[in-house]
């Protein structure tokens, strides 16, 4: 295969341009799992670069994840780990987000007494007042998740008038660019549709789902808005890329 060569005419860094040639030679199977690279003197013959081009591109690589270097062995190709593989939220966000046509329906927003599950992930006492909101979210017509929530009743904040136009993910963590929240904690677990859920999202009990939990936190880092997302497992899937891709 004919090697591609550093374009001295190009606006991008000589280093960028390295890094984009050993990807594609990794991936295209030229260099392997476990595969050494050249060496430092050798890429600098090879593509007429400097010593520091090299290394800054080599360095670039290991932060990537791409290759890992030996101390007085050198730099070698990493082989597949799916501990760093990472599952995004893009079908989600595009549902939530208003990328597709999504109907937001405001079942009921009421103030209710802390139990001891909220009271737990609020940080707060049992029976202190918080706001409940329950939304359904709909595509075409056809209710595809359900969301509670749970805030820290605050009569000094209209947070209800803010709330009951929230229906993104960007939008629980922005509140209409009027944010308490610093910061949240996502987690997803495996579940199936309880009685209520499954009347809701017109599906049958028992049905899989998927349950992505929210917790945020304000800036003196106390926990402000807890809830979830019931998703139709039928509905949604999570898929990812391991490996090294590049151009087929």
């Amino acid at each position: 295969m004919e090697q591609s060569k550093i374009n001295r005419d190009s606006f991008e860094p000589a280093y960028i341009q390295l890094i984009n040639i050993l990807r594609e030679l990794i991936s295209r199977g030229i260099y392997r799992s476990g595969d050494r690279l050249p060496s430092e003197s050798q890429l600098c013959k090879e593509y007429q670069v400097s010593p520091m081009t090299v290394r800054r591109a080599i360095n670039t690589l290991i932060e990537q994840g791409v290759v890992s270097t030996a101390q007085g062995k050198g730099t070698f190709v990493k082989p597949l780990q799916l501990s760093t593989v990472t599952f995004g939220l893009d079908q989600l966000q595009a549902l939530l987000s208003g990328e597709t046509e999504t109907q937001v329906k405001i079942l009921q927003v009421r103030i209710v007494k802390a139990d001891e599950a909220v009271s737990s992930k609020l940080s707060m006492p049992v029976g202190t007042r918080t706001i409940h909101i329950e939304r359904l979210l709909s595509r075409n017509g056809e209710p595809w998740i359900f969301h509670r929530e749970y805030l820290i009743y605050d009569p000094r904040r209209p947070v209800v008038e803010t709330e009951m136009e929230v229906a993104s993910l960007y939008g629980l963590f922005s509140r209409g660019n009027h944010s308490d929240f610093k910061f949240g904690k996502l987690s997803i677990v495996a579940s199936v549709l309880s009685d209520t859920d499954a009347r809701l999202l017109q599906s049958a009990p028992g049905k899989p789902a998927f349950v992505l939990e929210h917790l945020f936190y304000d800036f003196d880092y106390t926990p402000v808005s807890w809830g979830w997302f019931v998703c139709r497992g039928d509905r949604f899937s999570f898929s990812s890329t391991v490996g090294h891709w590049g151009t087929p």
